[in-house]
């Protein structure tokens, strides 16, 4: 009997554990993979497990390094995600079999004497019972601390080292406590040992766990928020400046056609009277007039209007030679503000690397972009002096935040003297049941 118990315990409760870490670590990365080859992993890391000492910290890894090699041969996940991952799920297997140990050790010398074969039945069923443990602690960290799509790679250290911390201080302790038993009583149980301090280390090890993913996911959540702020702050201040230029533009408009009535009559009477050339003149001077209250990008969208007005204007006032084929849908899905926040970025960068181009050459900023299907393509392509690696600034990142939004994509490449931003939106085809969303 104890034979079979111990091939049981062994085998049927180490392939077990391992198809557990195995299905919840592919939960952990959000992967998907064939059941026959975990099933193969979990036989072949059992069997390789076997050679290392029950219990030791080589057995746990060499766990870790299995699901290292699962995770990026065939999850294809990250190698950073990976490894936090594959650590995070030894550790949760780890203090849940060390609880269940001490459990074991604190109520297996009781039932031993009687009856000879309840420490072996007990073995077994606690087990089970740190499988189940196992299991529950996973789906809580499933449930609540799965944060998978917001892992910032930079701030990967600052959660895998307090977790390495955790595991090797638990393998430490257990392996001080348990290390040098000999003392045991007939049941082969050591008796030498308080494993009550050992139950609560170890659940404190459990409650710390989850204590730092709480705190790493909060943290996360703090970044994205100010992230977020950031770029709310940014899309006011475009806001609002192309709300004065539209005000501006609107009290030039009210003003000339109040006006109007009053042009008319003194180009008539110069008529009337035969000064065709002041008449021609002063229609000249309506001309330029008009000229100003004019767009000079008609894209389709009022807001882009005036932006692009505003920034090109700049940018032909330093001798940029500026051009613009722009055509945006109206009305659209994508918020105005947004269009701003892409174009208002790309043109204060294009404006910037002009400026910075030394010796007198001619410098250009050309925008462009029209409606294809279901995406709007835009691109931003300028003049452009290499000095080295063009880099991404707060406002090429706005600019990737906002294309992440409409499920879009950015990309920059510098191509000789040319520096090309090209951005691609996705908008619905039904654009045209859609309401305008201004700001």
């Amino acid at each position: 009997m104890e034979n079979n118990i111990d091939f049981f315990n062994r085998y049927v409760i180490g392939i077990s554990q391992m198809l557990t870490g195995f299905y919840f670590y592919r939960k952990f990365l959000q992967k998907r993979g064939r059941t026959s080859v975990y099933l193969l992993s979990a036989a072949l890391g059992c069997a390789v497990m076997q050679a290392a000492p029950a219990g030791s910290i080589v057995q746990y890894l060499i766990y870790t390094l299995l699901l290292v090699i699962i995770g990026i041969f065939i999850c294809r996940a990250d190698w950073k995600s990976v490894i936090l991952y594959a650590v995070l799920t030894v550790e949760i297997m780890q203090i849940s079999f060390g609880i269940v140990n001490s459990l074991s050790g604190i109520v297996q010398p009781k039932l031993s004497y009687a009856h000879h074969n309840a420490s072996a039945v007990l073995s077994v069923l606690f087990g089970m019972v740190a499988l189940v443990t196992a299991v529950i602690c996973y789906g809580a960290s499933c449930r609540y601390f799965l944060y998978y799509e917001t892992v910032e790679k930079q701030y990967l250290f600052m959660i895998l080292v307090p977790i390495l911390m955790i595991f090797f201080m638990d393998e430490y302790i257990g392996s001080i406590i348990y290390g040098n038993m000999t003392v045991t009583n007939a049941g082969g149980i050591i008796v030498t040992v308080n494993h009550y301090h050992m139950l609560v280390i170890q659940v404190f090890g459990m409650a710390s766990l989850f204590c730092l993913m709480f705190a790493y996911k909060k943290l996360l959540q703090n970044f994205q928020l100010r992230t977020e702020l950031s770029l709310l702050e940014q899309e006011e201040r475009s806001f609002k400046q192309y709300v004065e230029e539209a005000r501006a533009r609107y009290e030039k408009t009210k003003s000339f056609r109040h006006d109007i009535k009053n042009h008319m009559t003194v180009v008539k009477d110069l008529m009337r009277n035969g000064d065709s050339e002041e008449a021609l003149a002063y229609i000249g001077d309506l001309a330029e007039l008009t000229e100003e209250l004019s767009f000079p990008c008609s894209t389709g969208s009022p807001v882009a209007d005036i932006l692009l007005g505003n920034k090109l204007g700049i940018a032909k006032s330093i001798g940029i030679a500026v051009d613009c084929s722009l055509i945006l849908p109206y009305p659209c899905p994508v918020r105005d503000i947004d269009f701003g926040i892409i174009l208002s970025n790309a043109l204060d960068n294009a404006i910037r690397a002009c400026r910075d181009i030394n010796g007198g050459a001619e410098t250009y900023i050309r925008v462009s972009g029209r409606i294809q299907g279901d995406f709007v393509l835009m691109e931003v392509e300028n003049s452009f002096q290499e000095k080295g690696r063009a880099g991404e600034g707060t406002g090429l990142s706005n600019i990737r935040a906002v294309t992440e939004k409409y499920q879009g994509a950015m990309s920059i490449k510098t191509q000789g003297g040319s520096f090309i931003l090209s951005v691609l939106l996705v908008i619905p085809r039904h654009t045209e049941s859609i309401p305008r969303q201004i700001g």
